[in-house]
């Protein structure tokens, strides 16, 4: 079995309406990475408990905090950062999220990745030094334009830091927009480390988002490998079907309930059972 998750700033900014788009879909659990225009690290203690007090009232559960941490640049000053991570930490302590998704930085487009091999690894390190201390795991994104946007550079990160509570997620959308193969690359490369899957696929000629199985994603084959290696984690939904920025993206009501169809279909018909 596994189970289905989303990102339901993508349906509205505001928590009600996230709640029961998702409670029409079967959906009980999120991936919160924002509310009320904010995003989950900049809301205040009190947001935060309004946030809490309406999950646990509804019965809804947090499966990982959506932060953007590593979504700076490699050269920016890391010291607050730092200070950022501790307070996504916080957070998913406060909301009972197990994951708190993380980047590797973005590299300046003029200069060779691997001149920032060293910093990037150090910066990973002392996320998961903070990390270690509260028994979360990190996820890290295969992002566009950071040091891991390729599945080799995320095994790179994964191998070297090589802590159990940094592993991976699979971003088939994500990959293709990078000219890479996501399923013999993407996934086949870093698949001992993959703990979490995110779901938006998307046109190889294009780079357009679509929903699961309508790209070359090759999630059906992914979903079969997983099956093969007994996962039973969870699928986030991430659509992007109206619009994709650097730090959200956004879908609506009933795109966003065209992607949670598209997935539950997908699920059902590769024979796994969905919660």
């Amino acid at each position: 079995m596994v189970t289905i998750t989303a990102f339901a700033d993508e349906i509205s900014s505001d928590l009600n309406e996230q709640l029961d788009v998702l409670a029409s879909v079967g959906i009980s659990h999120l991936e919160f990475r924002g509310v009320w225009r904010k995003n989950v690290l900049d809301l205040t203690n009190e947001e935060l408990k309004t946030v809490k007090t309406e999950l646990d009232a509804r019965g809804f559960q947090v499966s990982s905090i959506g932060s953007p941490i590593g979504k700076i640049n490699i050269t920016d000053p890391f010291e607050p950062h730092l200070e950022r991570m501790k307070r996504a930490l916080d957070s998913a302590d406060y909301l009972g999220a197990p994951f708190i998704r993380i980047f590797s930085f973005f590299i300046p487009a003029d200069e060779p990745v691997e001149v920032y091999r060293e910093q990037v690894m150090f910066r990973m390190g002392e996320l998961v030094k903070l990390a270690e201390k509260t028994g979360k795991v990190l996820l890290h994104e295969n992002e566009k334009h950071i040091y891991g946007d390729h599945p080799s550079r995320c095994r790179d990160i994964l191998s070297t830091v090589n802590s159990p509570v940094l592993r991976g997620i699979w971003d088939p959308a994500n990959y293709i927009q990078c000219g890479v193969d996501p399923y013999q690359e993407g996934f086949l490369l870093t698949k001992e480390y993959v703990e979490y899957i995110h779901i938006k696929d998307a046109l190889k000629d294009s780079g357009k988002v679509v929903p699961a199985g309508l790209g070359d994603g090759q999630i059906a084959k992914v979903f079969q490998e997983l099956k093969q290696m007994h996962y039973s984690g969870f699928l986030s939904i991430e659509p992007h079907l109206k619009s994709a920025g650097i730090y959200d993206g956004f879908s609506g009501p009933d795109l966003f309930r065209t992607a949670a169809h598209a997935l539950r279909d997908l699920v059902e018909q590769n024979g796994w059972t969905w919660n």
